[in-house]
């Protein structure tokens, strides 16, 4: 099947999940809600573990790949199950295995067995099977809301995903001051259980597949891939957000370094700058969520161009000049989760159902990748640049590459119509 002969589907069927749609959609995504921060605090609490027990830069690096690296590799297969497969059956055992997991850790603390590679291991499969829920979950969204809720429920979305980044540290840290490191992991089986009642409850629509097109799970990957090469806005965007992802992910790591070099600050305005980016993240898929924009794909790019050069003029402030500092990281990232969550939006709208698993979790995985590339490549650049004018750059180059997306007339065209 060519691209265009996926093009004239667009108007098919007008779906529409049924009366009782927001019962359905908002118990489930409250189970969703409880599940991720549940795995956030359990994220912290193994991580300060680590930390504590070590106190080595390589093990807590080892931590991070092994949080990290499954998920993007296991994406496009998880991609292709939830468009294969029932995606409610896959989000349960991605639940239920990643709640497996933490009992296994749990029996291993209180026995006082714990191996450092334990953690890792277990960090791993619960990663991976994060590879498999996300694609399925993110696929479901269009399928439990009618079409004209999509950009809210991305914006709500996106605020929870916010909420779990400021929120982890500090519910971590209040688990850990108050039970031990095998009881506080057992807040993560408790909220995997919310989040797989819902989905016992509720039954998920499944997408029906055009005849012809369900052949093998090799084939089926290559449809995916086929799909988002060969159309040119979906293309386009694509390569952009994997170059925007390569150029600026690592800032939100070497933050802390500029903080320290630029601002001559420690771990409390490093609280004070994250506190209030994380604050302004959720406003901002509150806002999303209430607005519902229209035209995604103009909020995607502006967004883009707006959160890379506040990156360089976050920078660019001189040392006494903190708080100018603060400002242009809270607007920069206030941006980055309305291009996100528009982003999101996007895709739930104009990709065909029944590949929605496939194409959002090619994207997981290309930014996820690029992510670690870019950072392999800006440690040099930093080094002998300096943290500072490396933020510089990479803002300039972010936003320069946004605003060259406007001259890509299939790219602004996205989103006119759906691609089925």
């Amino acid at each position: 099947m060519t691209i265009s002969d996926i093009e004239p589907r667009a108007a098919d069927i007008e779906y529409h999940p049924g009366a009782d749609w927001k019962l359905r959609f908002w118990c489930v995504f409250a189970g969703q809600a409880s599940s991720l921060v549940g795995s956030a605090l359990t994220q912290f609490v193994l991580l300060w573990w680590i930390t504590d027990t070590t106190g080595s830069v390589s093990a807590l690096a080892t931590a991070g790949m092994a949080a990290l690296l499954p998920q993007a590799l296991v994406g496009p297969l998880g991609g292709v199950l939830a468009d294969r497969y029932s995606r409610r059956v896959l989000m349960i055992a991605a639940d239920a295995t990643s709640a497996l997991c933490m009992l296994v850790l749990i029996g291993l603390f209180l026995s006082g067995g714990i191996a450092l590679w334990h953690a890792y291991v277990m960090m791993a499969v619960r990663s991976a099977m994060q590879g498999l829920q996300q694609p399925a979950a993110a696929a479901s969204t269009a399928m439990l809301v009618p079409k004209h809720f999509l950009s809210r429920a991305a914006g709500l979305d996106r605020m929870l995903a916010s909420l779990t980044i400021v929120g982890a540290a500090p519910l971590g840290a209040l688990a850990i001051g108050f039970l031990p490191i095998g009881l506080a992991l057992s807040i993560d089986v408790a909220t995997a259980v919310l989040g797989i009642i819902p989905l016992l409850i509720f039954r998920i629509p499944q997408p029906d597949v055009p005849e012809g097109e369900r052949t093998n799970i090799r084939s089926e990957f290559r449809d995916g891939l086929r799909l988002v090469w060969g159309h040119h806005g979906l293309r386009h965007l694509y390569i952009l957000l994997g170059i925007l992802a390569l150029v600026m992910m690592p800032c939100s790591v070497l933050i802390l370094l500029l903080v320290k070099d630029q601002f001559l600050g420690g771990p409390a305005k490093v609280a004070i700058l994250e506190g209030a980016a994380g604050a302004a993240m959720i406003a901002s898929g509150l806002i999303v969520s209430m607005i519902a924009p229209k035209r995604q794909v103009l909020w995607v790019l502006w967004a883009s161009a707006v959160s890379s050069f506040t990156l360089a003029l976050t920078a660019l402030m001189p040392t006494g000049f903190f708080w100018a500092a603060v400002g242009w990281w809270v607007i920069g990232n206030a941006a980055f989760v309305i291009g996100d969550a528009s982003r999101l939006a996007l895709l739930q709208s104009i990709i065909p159902l029944h590949q929605q698993g496939r194409a959002l979790s090619l994207l997981t995985s290309v930014m996820a990748l690029a992510g670690p590339i870019g950072m392999v490549l800006a440690i040099p650049v930093g080094e002998w640049i300096g943290v500072r004018w490396l933020f510089v750059l990479v803002g300039m180059v972010a936003g320069c590459v946004s605003l060259l997306a406007f001259r890509s007339r299939a790219l602004i065209r996205l989103g006119r119509s759906d691609i089925r």
